[in-house]
Protein backbone atom coordinates (compact mmCIF):
# COMPACT_ATOMS: atom_id res chain seq x y z
CA UNK A 1 0.00 0.00 0.00
CA UNK A 2 3.06 2.35 1.10
CA UNK A 3 4.59 1.45 -2.49
CA UNK A 4 1.19 2.55 -4.33
CA UNK A 5 0.97 5.46 -2.30
CA UNK A 6 4.39 6.81 -3.60
CA UNK A 7 4.11 5.81 -6.82
CA UNK A 8 0.92 7.89 -6.89
CA UNK A 9 2.86 11.03 -5.24
CA UNK A 10 5.48 10.83 -7.71
CA UNK A 11 3.24 11.09 -10.66
CA UNK A 12 1.22 13.51 -8.94
CA UNK A 13 4.23 15.84 -8.66
CA UNK A 14 5.40 14.70 -12.18
CA UNK A 15 2.02 16.26 -13.57
CA UNK A 16 2.17 18.96 -11.19
CA UNK A 17 5.73 20.57 -12.88
CA UNK A 18 4.30 19.52 -16.38
CA UNK A 19 1.06 21.55 -15.29
CA UNK A 20 3.41 24.29 -14.08
CA UNK A 21 6.00 24.25 -16.47
CA UNK A 22 3.25 23.86 -19.68
CA UNK A 23 1.18 26.98 -18.28
CA UNK A 24 4.36 29.02 -17.83
CA UNK A 25 5.47 28.56 -21.61
CA UNK A 26 2.24 29.00 -23.00
CA UNK A 27 1.75 32.49 -21.26
CA UNK A 28 5.19 33.56 -22.46
CA UNK A 29 4.75 32.35 -26.05
CA UNK A 30 1.53 34.10 -25.65
CA UNK A 31 3.34 36.86 -24.42
CA UNK A 32 5.56 37.34 -27.04
CA UNK A 33 3.17 37.59 -29.98
CA UNK A 34 0.74 39.89 -27.98
CA UNK A 35 4.11 42.41 -28.10
CA UNK A 36 4.83 41.39 -31.71
CA UNK A 37 1.91 42.28 -33.11
CA UNK A 38 1.31 45.46 -31.11
CA UNK A 39 4.92 46.43 -32.48
CA UNK A 40 3.77 45.61 -36.30
CA UNK A 41 0.32 47.35 -35.45
CA UNK A 42 2.47 50.79 -34.45
CA UNK A 43 4.62 50.22 -37.07
CA UNK A 44 1.62 50.24 -39.84
CA UNK A 45 0.02 53.32 -38.31
CA UNK A 46 3.08 54.66 -38.00
CA UNK A 47 3.34 54.15 -42.17
CA UNK A 48 -0.05 55.08 -43.08
CA UNK A 49 0.23 58.46 -41.29
CA UNK A 50 3.68 59.21 -43.03
CA UNK A 51 1.80 58.30 -46.43
CA UNK A 52 -1.10 60.54 -45.62
CA UNK A 53 1.29 63.89 -44.31
CA UNK A 54 3.22 63.22 -47.70
CA UNK A 55 -0.20 62.90 -49.63
CA UNK A 56 -1.41 66.20 -48.42
CA UNK A 57 2.22 67.81 -49.52
CA UNK A 58 2.11 66.37 -52.61
CA UNK A 59 -1.91 67.65 -53.76
CA UNK A 60 -0.81 70.76 -52.41
CA UNK A 61 2.16 70.91 -54.97
CA UNK A 62 0.47 69.83 -57.62
CA UNK A 63 -2.26 72.27 -56.98
CA UNK A 64 0.94 74.90 -57.49
CA UNK A 65 2.58 73.28 -60.29
CA UNK A 66 1.59 74.54 -63.91
CA UNK A 67 3.77 72.54 -65.93
CA UNK A 68 2.05 69.07 -67.20
CA UNK A 69 5.31 66.87 -66.97
CA UNK A 70 5.60 67.75 -62.99
CA UNK A 71 1.79 67.22 -62.63
CA UNK A 72 2.50 63.91 -64.27
CA UNK A 73 5.24 62.77 -61.93
CA UNK A 74 3.16 64.03 -58.76
CA UNK A 75 0.09 62.09 -60.21
CA UNK A 76 1.79 59.02 -60.09
CA UNK A 77 4.12 59.89 -56.70
CA UNK A 78 0.31 60.05 -55.19
CA UNK A 79 -0.95 57.13 -56.71
CA UNK A 80 1.80 55.18 -54.80
CA UNK A 81 1.01 56.92 -51.60
CA UNK A 82 -2.29 56.00 -51.66
CA UNK A 83 -1.48 52.61 -52.61
CA UNK A 84 1.21 52.38 -49.56
CA UNK A 85 -1.49 54.02 -46.95
CA UNK A 86 -4.07 51.70 -48.02
CA UNK A 87 -1.92 49.05 -47.11
CA UNK A 88 -0.24 50.07 -44.45
CA UNK A 89 -4.24 50.64 -42.75
CA UNK A 90 -4.80 46.98 -44.16
CA UNK A 91 -2.05 45.38 -42.28
CA UNK A 92 -3.35 47.70 -39.16
CA UNK A 93 -6.41 46.39 -39.31
CA UNK A 94 -5.56 42.59 -39.70
CA UNK A 95 -2.60 42.78 -37.20
CA UNK A 96 -5.67 44.25 -34.75
CA UNK A 97 -7.61 41.18 -35.91
CA UNK A 98 -4.81 38.78 -35.58
CA UNK A 99 -4.63 40.37 -31.82
CA UNK A 100 -7.91 39.29 -30.71
CA UNK A 101 -7.25 35.53 -30.38
CA UNK A 102 -3.96 35.88 -28.75
CA UNK A 103 -5.11 38.24 -26.00
CA UNK A 104 -8.50 35.77 -25.50
CA UNK A 105 -5.80 32.59 -25.22
CA UNK A 106 -3.14 35.05 -22.72
CA UNK A 107 -5.72 35.72 -20.67
CA UNK A 108 -6.87 31.66 -20.67
CA UNK A 109 -2.99 30.87 -20.14
CA UNK A 110 -3.06 33.58 -16.83
CA UNK A 111 -5.88 31.32 -15.80
CA UNK A 112 -3.95 28.34 -15.74
CA UNK A 113 -0.98 29.59 -14.49
CA UNK A 114 -2.60 30.89 -11.71
CA UNK A 115 -4.22 27.34 -10.77
CA UNK A 116 -1.69 25.63 -11.30
CA UNK A 117 0.66 28.35 -9.02
CA UNK A 118 -2.51 27.58 -6.50
CA UNK A 119 -2.09 23.92 -6.98
CA UNK A 120 1.46 23.94 -6.08
CA UNK A 121 0.90 25.68 -2.73
CA UNK A 122 -1.85 23.60 -2.10
CA UNK A 123 0.09 20.80 -2.50
CA UNK A 124 2.82 22.49 -0.34
CA UNK A 125 0.42 23.19 2.48
CA UNK A 126 -0.25 19.51 2.34
CA UNK A 127 2.63 18.34 2.56
CA UNK A 128 3.16 20.42 5.83
CA UNK A 129 0.46 19.13 7.32
CA UNK A 130 1.07 15.49 6.17
CA UNK A 131 4.97 16.12 8.23
CA UNK A 132 2.98 17.32 11.60
CA UNK A 133 2.75 21.41 10.33
CA UNK A 134 -0.85 20.89 11.48
CA UNK A 135 0.15 19.87 15.20
CA UNK A 136 1.88 23.43 15.37
CA UNK A 137 -0.73 25.52 14.52
CA UNK A 138 -3.08 23.77 16.72
CA UNK A 139 -0.48 24.38 19.18
CA UNK A 140 -0.21 27.97 18.44
CA UNK A 141 -3.72 28.64 18.59
CA UNK A 142 -3.79 26.51 22.39
CA UNK A 143 -1.57 28.94 23.46
CA UNK A 144 -2.77 32.35 22.18
CA UNK A 145 -6.42 31.07 24.12
CA UNK A 146 -4.53 30.34 27.49
CA UNK A 147 -2.67 34.01 27.00
CA UNK A 148 -6.37 35.41 26.49
CA UNK A 149 -7.54 33.25 29.37
CA UNK A 150 -4.44 34.53 31.50
CA UNK A 151 -5.37 38.27 30.68
CA UNK A 152 -9.44 37.84 31.84
CA UNK A 153 -8.18 36.74 35.07
CA UNK A 154 -5.85 39.75 35.29
CA UNK A 155 -8.85 41.92 34.69
CA UNK A 156 -10.83 40.24 37.10
CA UNK A 157 -8.29 40.63 39.59
CA UNK A 158 -8.19 44.35 38.87
CA UNK A 159 -11.29 45.07 39.32
CA UNK A 160 -11.94 43.02 42.79
CA UNK A 161 -8.88 45.08 44.16
CA UNK A 162 -10.56 48.31 43.32
CA UNK A 163 -14.37 46.92 44.62
CA UNK A 164 -12.28 46.57 47.76
CA UNK A 165 -10.37 49.53 47.72
CA UNK A 166 -14.16 51.13 47.26
CA UNK A 167 -15.71 49.18 50.20
CA UNK A 168 -13.02 49.79 52.23
CA UNK A 169 -12.79 53.42 51.63
CA UNK A 170 -16.58 53.64 52.52
CA UNK A 171 -16.33 51.78 55.80
CA UNK A 172 -13.55 54.46 57.30
CA UNK A 173 -15.84 57.16 55.91
CA UNK A 174 -18.95 56.03 57.99
CA UNK A 175 -16.08 55.40 61.13
CA UNK A 176 -15.47 59.01 60.73
CA UNK A 177 -18.70 60.24 60.47
CA UNK A 178 -19.50 58.32 63.73
CA UNK A 179 -17.07 59.49 65.73
CA UNK A 180 -17.95 63.16 65.19
CA UNK A 181 -21.74 62.77 65.97
CA UNK A 182 -20.20 60.93 69.11
CA UNK A 183 -18.23 63.43 69.81
CA UNK A 184 -20.64 66.36 69.75
CA UNK A 185 -23.40 64.50 71.39
CA UNK A 186 -21.73 64.88 74.81
CA UNK A 187 -20.64 68.67 74.49
CA UNK A 188 -24.71 69.06 73.88
CA UNK A 189 -25.89 67.24 77.24
CA UNK A 190 -23.43 68.80 79.15
CA UNK A 191 -24.83 71.95 78.22
CA UNK A 192 -28.49 71.08 79.10
CA UNK A 193 -27.62 70.40 82.50
CA UNK A 194 -25.56 73.08 83.10
CA UNK A 195 -29.05 75.56 81.94
CA UNK A 196 -31.42 73.22 84.71
CA UNK A 197 -28.69 73.71 87.58
CA UNK A 198 -28.55 77.30 86.87
CA UNK A 199 -32.68 77.53 86.93
CA UNK A 200 -32.62 75.13 90.00
CA UNK A 201 -30.10 77.97 91.86
CA UNK A 202 -32.17 80.83 91.25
Amino acid sequence: MTKELSDLEKTLQATKKQFVSSAKKARNDLDRQRKKLRTEITRATKRAQRASDQLQKKAERLANTTSAKAKRELRKQIKNLEKTYDEAKADATQFRNDLKPVMADLANARDHLAHALKLDKAMASIKKELEGGGSKKKKKKTAKKKTAKKKTAKKKTAKKKTAKKKTSKKRSAKKTTNKTTSRKTPTRKKAAKRKTAKKKAS
